[in-house]
This record gives structure tokens, C-alpha cells and sequence, in this order.
């Protein structure tokens, strides 16, 4: 049984009563936070560890090989598990996942954090090196509008149908295949392709 006593001595705590932990993005999960936006992210699989954090704890979000700080966040209050039939109350029950509600993305320029002891998927993080962590991050950028584009020709039999094949084949390639053209709005000529979260030059002369 997990008591307030145990996370206080497993875990590193602030003055105020909340942890402060290390959250390492299982293998392929760091390509796919960097490709679509996600507000939470939920890790399972976590049976092994023996204690977790508690709601409103923070956490920084790692990503491996070399080991860089990715994102901030705070857990939030865990999914309930549900049987695996609702008609059986003694049937076996799906294992809570840990929640992390993200305050802050690095993920497209992550801070390198070599030398910092990430002992499994979630391990305590001593607050001084948190803050440390913290501080290496740049100011955020000032949020401003841009324009986002993805261009298919489809030969089709009818608008309707080609709108139609347009979303399944978006949905098939996703945005690890296609490339999707951003530019700040009112600066067209300013305009990137963007293929796997990254600037992609899509113009074949320059190539050679």
C-alpha cells in the first residue's frame, strides 16, 4: 500500500507539498508528440514502478539517446480503470495510467540533459535540478497566426468523392508522408514544407 509517508521518501518534494519528477517517453513516442499536438500525455505499462506521482505533481518529460528535456507538465487526476466486462465485477480491471497535462513543449528545440540519472519510465527528480532544468529553457516565443495548407491532386468522379479520398488518404499517410505547407499569415512567400515535424525542401532542382 502506497501512504503519503512512502511518496515523501521515494519521491522529491517542494516546500508546497508537490513532487517534482522525471517522465521518460517510451521508444517512437517522442516522433509522435512532435507530429501531432496532444494536450496530455498518458503513459500505461507502469505496474513495475513502485511509487507514481500524485495529481498537481510536476514533471519534466524526457526524451532517450542522448537524453533531452522535451516538455514540462503536471499530472493530472489518473483514469479510472474499468472491467473488462462491464457485466462482471470480478473480472480483471485495466491498470490506471499516469497523466501528464503538458504547461510547456520543447519538442522541436529540446534542452540536452546528459549525465542526469533517468532510472526507468518515472523516477523522482530532486527539485534544485527541476528548476535548474526549468531555467535552461528559452522564453517561449509570442504566439502569432499562421496558414496551413496541404495541397492533393485527386482525380475523382465528383467534389464530394474527392473530398472524400482527400481525408483517407490523410488519414492513411498522416503527416509522416505528407507535406503540409506553413507560412506566417500575411507572408505567403515566406511559406515551408514541413514533412515528419521538420522543414523538408520539396523542390527537387535544388536537390541536385
Amino acid at each position: 500500500m502506497t501512504t503519503e509517508t512512502a511518496h515523501r521518501l521515494n519521491g522529491a518534494t517542494h516546500l508546497d507539498g508537490t513532487g517534482t519528477w522525471a517522465v521518460l517517453l517510451p521508444a517512437g513516442r517522442y516522433d509522435a508528440e512532435r507530429l501531432v499536438h496532444h494536450d496530455t500525455l498518458e503513459l500505461t505499462g507502469l505496474g513495475e514502478v513502485p511509487v507514481l506521482p500524485r495529481p498537481h505533481d510536476q514533471v519534466a518529460v524526457f526524451a532517450d539517446e542522448p537524453p533531452r528535456l522535451v516538455a514540462l507538465g503536471r499530472v493530472a487526476a489518473p483514469t479510472v480503470p474499468h472491467p473488462e466486462d462491464p457485466d462482471d465485477p470480478q473480472s480483471d480491471r485495466q491498470p490506471e495510467a499516469l497523466v501528464v497535462r503538458y504547461t510547456r513543449r520543447a519538442f522541436d528545440e529540446p534542452v540536452p540533459a546528459e549525465g542526469l540519472p533517468l532510472d526507468g519510465p518515472v523516477s523522482p527528480l530532486d527539485p534544485v535540478t527541476f528548476r535548474e532544468l526549468v531555467d535552461r529553457l528559452p522564453p517561449p516565443p509570442q504566439r502569432r497566426t499562421w496558414l496551413v495548407s496541404l495541397d492533393l491532386p485527386i482525380e475523382a468522379e465528383s467534389p464530394a468523392e474527392a473530398v472524400r479520398l482527400f481525408w483517407a488518404y490523410v488519414q492513411e499517410l498522416g503527416p509522416r508522408e505528407l507535406p503540409a505547407f506553413v507560412s506566417p499569415s500575411g507572408d505567403e512567400l515566406a511559406m515551408q514544407a514541413f514533412v515528419l515535424g521538420a522543414e523538408a525542401n520539396q523542390d527537387p532542382e535544388e536537390d541536385d
